[in-house]
């Protein structure tokens, strides 16, 4: 629909006089000016994904701070933990080390099919076999570090939120909705903040049950080149193996 100005409004401009050439040439270079420092922040979906596939190309291990926030809803209870991240991806493979801290001070370390939690304070590992959940480990570790916006898009429907800052910088708030009906039993929804460059700086996982967790990431170092040995735990002796799912 076209918008006419009405008689009125042509003469109140006409009593102000014309525009002139100054002031014409300052609002067309004011309209250039904002929309230039607009643009980034109005960025589409495919620019953003397109930055993460440019970050998987030369990824290849990250070390980060980390701070977990677990919400649980049927009893509006808050708990935060903080710890330290070692990761090393070469091509699907993932090998992951978390280290946590007090109050619950443990670590967890993943390799391929396989995960471990040491808890030093009994003196207890704990194994797990993830073959039989190969697929739901294969499509959370999408959401990891290295992985191409392309490959997100196979597994997940993707929206572009908004831009916020995440540690005082910039980064992309992504909603993704997995497409599994599997996945979606344990996970309904994860909101993912993306820097700039393309790596993930923060996950939100919401769940079924109207529990919540957010887990930020700081002081990243990409590609120092985090040693095999640093992903493995080193153990005591006389320490107790435990297998839960048997």
């Amino acid at each position: 629909m076209r918008h006419r100005r009405s008689r009125a409004t042509w003469r109140s401009c006409e009593t102000e006089g014309p525009i002139s050439p100054q002031l014409r040439i300052a609002t067309v270079v004011w309209s250039a000016a904002w929309f230039l420092r607009a643009g980034p922040e109005t960025s589409s979906l495919d620019a953003v994904l397109a930055a993460m596939d440019r970050a998987a190309q030369s990824f290849r291990d990250v070390t980060a701070a980390v701070e977990r926030v677990d919400y649980t809803a049927v009893i509006q209870d808050t708990s935060s933990e903080t710890g330290a991240m070692r990761m090393v991806r070469r091509g699907r493979e993932v090998r992951l080390r978390l280290d946590f801290g007090e109050p619950d001070v443990r670590t967890v370390v993943l390799a391929g099919r396989r995960a471990e939690i040491y808890y030093p304070k009994i003196q207890t590992v704990q194994v797990y076999d993830l073959s039989k959940q190969r697929e739901l480990v294969d499509q959370f570790l999408l959401l990891g570090f290295g992985t191409p916006g392309s490959e997100l898009k196979k597994r997940y429907t993707v929206r572009l939120l908004a831009r916020e800052a995440v540690g005082g910088a910039a980064a992309w708030r992504l909603e993704l909705t997995p497409k599994s009906a599997k996945a979606r039993e344990h996970v309904i929804k994860i909101e993912m903040w993306v820097s700039l460059e393309g790596h993930p700086v923060r996950h939100k996982f919401f769940k079924p049950s109207g529990d919540y967790t957010v887990i930020t990431y700081s002081n990243l170092r990409i590609n120092t080149g985090v040693s095999e040995a640093s992903l493995q735990l080193a153990l005591p002796p006389g320490v107790k193996r435990e297998y839960p799912q048997k």
